[in-house]
């Protein structure tokens, strides 16, 4: 099986108020998924791996072996590439992190794009930070929230459980 992932990640200051969005689809763009997580306060670039972490956990629990993800982080996308290195130590574990998942599919690509086309994802990731503001959402240091699932799926495994 074959997916591909809009991902979005964002914080209301840098750091601030932070949370994912995550739409999948199919290859003929039909909607499987959309989740959205509020992560407390973080980096808009941490927020932008705790995405890609979604979808690649998403990916792997239902056993898909091609995954394409479209981010319009430049950042991420170019980090996941290897074009850029990871200097940030905040992110580097969460890249290390994407990097192991990614080992575990047969294919994963990483396109980046404008973010007229990623406006789903960043729907979703507004979503999950209104919900931090609201005060819906643990302090970085504490667990994250389970993400809220949209769409066929039911619920998001943990990454780093998924094969």
């Amino acid at each position: 099986m074959e997916i591909v992932a809009y991902i979005d990640g964002g914080a209301r200051g840098n750091p601030g108020p932070a949370g994912y969005g995550v739409r999948v689809e199919d290859n003929a763009g039909t909607l499987l998924e959309e989740m959205y997580e509020p992560i407390g306060l973080a980096t808009n670039n941490v927020a932008e791996y705790r995405g890609l972490l979604a979808a690649l956990a998403y990916a792997g629990a239902r056993g898909c072996r091609v995954v394409h993800i479209r981010s319009d982080s430049l950042l991420l996308v170019k980090q996941m590439r290897g074009e850029y290195r990871v200097k940030h130590p905040g992110l580097k574990a969460l890249h290390r992190e994407a990097r192991d998942l990614v080992a575990h599919f047969d294919r994963v690509s990483f396109e980046h794009v404008p973010r007229e086309r990623n406006a789903e994802a960043d729907r979703l990731a507004n979503l999950a930070m209104d919900m931090v503001e609201g005060g819906q959402a643990p302090d970085a240091e504490r667990k994250a929230a389970a993400p809220v699932a949209r769409g066929r799926g039911t619920e998001r495994p943990k990454p780093g459980k998924l094969f």
